[in-house]
């Protein structure tokens, strides 16, 4: 006689989350975790702050940067504090310090997002070539891909922000300069990370369905393979704005960024600080915090994000 077992308990390695049902999409279910998570919702917070502010910086004071209307009262001993007429002060060169802190997230943010982008773009087209011709294979194919690989091989034998600082000192010292280097130096991070997530793709059962049927392989690639890989990719863009932002600072501070320094930006504000901090410490701490908490705010999200659409990670 056969005696049935009774059924086993459900374990945490077993159990499939309700995001996880047959018919959820792999965003939304991705977001139905995003708004469940701690880390994204505080990451999301810092983030969506640091963008009003940037974007609504005109709105929230009366001045405007770089003006040094009341240099009059700012002496090598002495940095008015904050008052009712400047409630964080003034900097060194007269201006009102509020002002400067808003429009220099402004700043921040645009370096950052255009260098990311430059980065993205030329990243995910090496990495298209790449991955493209590895999966098309043959020897062009492995030809294409090793050569590529190698040039990537190359520029990341070289520390990201010393590669960045090379080519801000070729190309001059402007802003657009600090956006192009610190998008190069980023470029083959996302050109491995593509490459890799392609290949990894074109293992997949889908892939093996789509050749059985007939479809070219070129067709493939460019129509399954490459929309599918693109999850990380854009993950990847999210923790390399806060990358590009410290990096931006890092560009500024070393005098390779805006060359006035009365621009409102963040990394040029620490530097004009570095002789009056002794007398007014608030005119490097405010910079330096905000720095910080905008990369630690993307960089949270980022990581949210990244567990989010990994499924090795779900519980």
């Amino acid at each position: 006689m056969t005696i049935p077992l009774p059924p086993a308990e459900p374990t945490g390695d077993l159990l499939v989350p309700l995001d996880d049902e047959p018919g959820v999409g792999l965003w939304r279910a991705a977001w139905r975790r995003l708004r469940r998570n701690p880390t994204a919702i505080v990451g999301a917070a810092i983030v969506g702050l640091f963008v009003l502010v940037a974007i609504a910086a005109p709105l929230l004071t009366p001045y405007q940067p770089g003006t040094a209307q009341w240099s009059g009262q700012v002496t090598p001993s002495s940095v008015p504090g904050p008052s009712d007429a400047h409630w964080l002060g003034l900097d060194r060169f007269g201006s009102d310090l509020a002002t400067q802190m808003l429009y220099g997230a402004r700043q921040s943010l645009l370096y950052g997002i255009v260098a990311t982008a430059i980065g993205l773009v030329l990243g995910t087209a090496l990495g298209v070539l790449a991955g493209g011709a590895a999966s098309v294979g043959g020897r062009v194919g492995g030809w294409i891909d090793n050569l590529v690989m190698r040039l990537v091989d190359i520029m990341l034998s070289v520390p990201s922000l010393l590669l960045a600082v090379s080519i801000a000192a070729v190309l001059g010292q402007n802003p657009y300069a600090v956006m192009i280097a610190i998008g190069v130096a980023q470029v083959p991070i996302f050109a491995r990370l593509l490459r890799g997530s392609m290949l990894a793709q074109g293992r997949s059962d889908y892939v093996l369905a789509a050749s059985a049927l007939g479809l070219r392989r070129r067709r493939i690639v460019m129509g399954h393979v490459l929309p599918n890989s693109l999850g990380p990719t854009i993950v990847q863009a999210t923790l390399n704005l806060a990358t590009a932002i410290i990096e931006v600072a890092a560009l500024s501070f070393l005098g390779l960024g805006q060359p006035d320094p009365a621009v409102a930006e963040w990394g040029r504000m620490l530097v004009a600080a570095q002789d009056r901090f002794q007398v007014a410490p608030l005119l490097a701490i405010l910079p330096g915090a905000a720095i910080a908490i905008t990369a630690l705010g993307f960089t949270l999200f980022g990581e949210a994000l990244r567990e989010a659409l990994d499924p090795r990670s779900r519980r």
